[in-house]
């Protein structure tokens, strides 16, 4: 066992082991540490831990110090030289028309180079590009080819899923990825829908490559011949992610039926003829899935739950029992008949009042004065009497009220016939 640190540089997410030399580091702390290429500044992602001998890379490096306040201005002012250096050799490399993306510029952090990277389809001739820049920066320059993957990395970036690069998150290296992978997962094979930002084919593929080989160890093939709890069959379609078949049988083919792997006996895994093939008598039984465990309950919620569902006494049993007596045979709500009792009240308390007003005959009077009730003791005073005809001093009638149906013209009946 051997005690590291665990450091990270900017260029990447990749780990690297250094001795710690005795010097307690936590993570999260800015280091300098010395490389193959000098000095360069980085931070600790994992404090003092031992490791398997077999997982370090001899000879291991060891590390200088913890950043101090002036190490981070010189990183800091090296960060500031680094974007100065792209935009001129983007000019230069427009100068010379050269064939090549220029994608990051490093700097180390003693400032005696430079390092430039860039993406191109093929081989490109930067020499004179290199010879122009040495001359204005007056340090060391080189120049490295990477591929459309180590620029998504540099970069960064996010993905499909919306979630950032899984090589500029976590992964350290790149794993070889091929377009059979999704043959295997059933994957749609548009290379628009299984590559990545980069254009290369997407590394998450190979997260559950293992899980899909295991499975598809454990399912049958199509075309296999099966036996069903419904009978023999046929497989149509295999759903690796559930472990269902869907399977044609040999009474209903039109209308393949769904079953899961443990429901299905394969008696031929793939195409083939049935010659010689014994079809068993019993057939496998259905599967029934199992329920998860009931969570049990907190005691204060279960005691809770007792009161509110505890026997109700007697009133409230026959009250009920009434209530729905009533709704059966059309009755009301409770809470309507609390109202109409309220309301049924209320009128009986105004019907008690005495009135003022004198009592009439239900009987409407149709003309002439309304016959008082002497004994009533009507203090009220008498209406005046009805106009009477200014020739015979008879008392006028009046009309009576229209009730409905045909108005007969009175006056028309009763007058005198014009003589001829």
């Amino acid at each position: 066992m051997t005690s590291v640190i665990s450091v990270r540089f900017r260029s990447g997410s990749k780990t690297y082991y250094f001795d710690p030399k005795g010097i307690e580091v936590k993570a999260g702390q800015d280091v300098i540490v010395e490389t193959a290429q000098g000095l360069e500044f980085a931070r600790c992602s994992a404090g003092n831990h031992m490791v398997d001998d077999a997982q370090v890379v001899q000879p291991l490096r060891s590390l200088v110090r913890i950043a101090t306040e002036n190490d981070r201005r010189t990183a800091a002012y090296h960060r500031e030289r680094e974007k100065e250096a792209f935009d001129i050799c983007q000019k230069k490399i427009l100068q010379h028309h050269l064939d090549m993306k220029l994608v990051h510029v490093e700097c180390s952090f003693d400032g005696n180079k430079i390092l430039f990277f860039f993406t191109a389809d093929g081989r490109v001739d930067f020499r004179e590009l290199v010879k122009d820049l040495a001359g204005v920066f007056r340090s060391r320059i080189e120049l490295r080819q990477i591929g459309v993957r180590d620029e998504a990395k540099m970069l960064g970036g996010l993905g499909i899923c919306g979630r950032p690069f899984c090589c500029a998150q976590f992964m350290d290296d790149f794993v070889p990825v091929s377009i059979k992978m999704a043959k295997t997962q059933n994957l749609s094979l548009n290379p628009t829908k299984i590559s990545g930002t980069c254009g290369r084919l997407m590394c998450c593929l190979k997260y559950e490559q293992d899980a899909y080989e295991d499975a598809i160890k454990r399912m049958p093939k199509n075309e296999s011949f099966v036996m069903t709890p419904d009978g023999p069959g046929n497989v149509s379609d295999v759903n690796v992610l559930k472990e269902t078949v869907n399977v044609r049988l040999d009474d209903r083919p039109e209308t393949p039926r769904c079953y899961h792997n443990c429901e299905v006996c394969v008696l031929r895994n793939g195409k083939g003829s049935r010659d010689g093939i014994v079809i068993p008598d019993e057939r496998p039984e259905r599967y029934v899935e199992q329920r998860e465990e009931e969570f049990n309950i907190p005691p204060i919620i279960a005691a809770f739950d007792m009161n509110s569902n505890a026997a109700p006494s007697e009133d409230t049993e026959k009250q009920s029992r009434r209530s729905r007596r009533r709704r059966g045979r059309g009755g009301k709500k409770p809470e309507e008949q609390s109202v109409k009792a309220e309301a049924g009240k209320t009128e009986e308390r105004k019907e008690e009042k005495p009135s003022d007003k004198p009592h009439h005959n239900r009987r409407r009077h149709r003309g002439g004065q309304k016959n008082a009730n002497p004994d009533a003791g009507n203090t009220a005073p008498a209406k005046p009497a009805a106009p009477q005809h200014p020739e015979s001093g008879e008392g006028v009638r009046k009309k009576p009220r229209h009730r409905g149906g045909r108005r007969h013209n009175h006056s028309r009946s009763n007058a005198p016939k014009a003589e001829n």
